[in-house]
C-alpha cells in the first residue's frame, strides 16, 4: 500500500520514468496501479512517488472547502500495487494521478525521475454492505450530541460582500450536494441546513479557527 508523506527531493538522471499508468481493481476507498518502465536503472528504484489530485468541477462553488492534493510515498513493490485509504479518496469522485520513481539517499533525500503522464479515473460507489455500516455508525452517533446556542459561519471576506442569505446573515435551507461525499445516499434528496465540526481534544469545543475563512 502507500501512505501519505511529503519529502524533499533532488533530480534522478537515469531513473526509468513510468508510463503507460494503468488504472484496476477501482473500489470506493482504493485502486489498483500499475506501468511500464525501461529496465536501465530499475535497480536503483526504492520507492515510487504518486501524485493524487481530486479533480476540480468547473462550476464548483469557490467558497467551498479545497482539497489538497495528496502526495504518497510507497515502497518499491512488485506491481500492480495497491492504494488504498478512506481518509483521502472519496466514493464516486474523479481524480488524477501522476507516478515518478525515486531512489533514497543516505542523508534520507530522494533521487527522482520525471514525473509519468498524467491519467483520469472514477472511484467507485459504495457497496451495499457499506451503506449499512454507516447507516450504523450514524444510528449510533445521532444520541450522543453537543447542545450549542451560537452557531458562527467562518468563510473568507469576499463570501459575505455576495448578495443572498449571506447577506442578511441567514442560513437558508438547500438541497445536499456531493461536498463530503460524492458517494452520499441523501446528496440531492434532503434539504435542509448541513454542517460538521470536529470538537477540540483538549477542551470538547469548537476549534477557534477554521480552515474556510478568518472571518466570522
Amino acid at each position: 500500500g502507500a501512505e501519505s508523506a511529503d519529502h524533499g527531493h533532488g533530480d534522478g538522471v537515469g531513473l526509468p520514468v513510468p508510463r503507460q499508468i494503468r488504472i484496476s481493481n477501482i473500489t470506493c476507498d482504493s485502486f489498483w496501479i500499475s506501468w511500464d518502465m525501461e529496465s536501465r536503472g530499475r535497480e536503483q528504484i526504492t520507492h515510487y512517488f504518486i501524485d493524487l489530485n481530486k479533480r476540480e468541477n468547473r462550476d464548483a462553488n469557490k467558497f467551498k472547502l479545497k482539497d489538497v492534493p495528496t502526495k504518497l510515498v510507497a515502497k518499491a513493490v512488485p506491481l500492480p500495487m495497491t492504494v488504498r485509504g478512506h481518509w483521502f479518496l472519496s466514493p464516486r469522485t474523479e481524480y488524477t494521478v501522476s507516478v515518478q520513481t525515486a531512489a533514497k539517499q543516505l542523508d534520507g533525500d530522494y533521487l527522482v525521475s520525471q514525473w509519468s503522464e498524467t491519467v483520469e479515473f472514477c472511484t467507485a460507489d459504495y457497496s451495499s454492505v457499506q451503506l449499512k455500516q454507516l447507516l450504523q455508525k450514524a444510528e449510533n452517533i445521532a444520541g450522543r450530541m453537543l447542545p450549542f446556542s451560537v452557531f458562527y459561519r467562518n468563510q473568507h471576506q469576499e463570501y459575505f460582500l455576495q448578495p443572498g442569505d449571506a447577506e442578511c446573515r441567514r442560513m437558508l435551507p438547500v438541497m445536499k450536494d456531493d461536498s463530503g461525499s460524492h458517494g452520499s445516499p441523501i446528496s440531492g434528496k434532503l434539504e435542509g441546513l448541513f454542517f460538521s465540526c470536529n470538537t477540540e481534544f483538549n477542551t470538547g469545543k469548537p476549534p477557534q479557527d477554521s480552515p474556510y475563512g478568518p472571518y466570522r
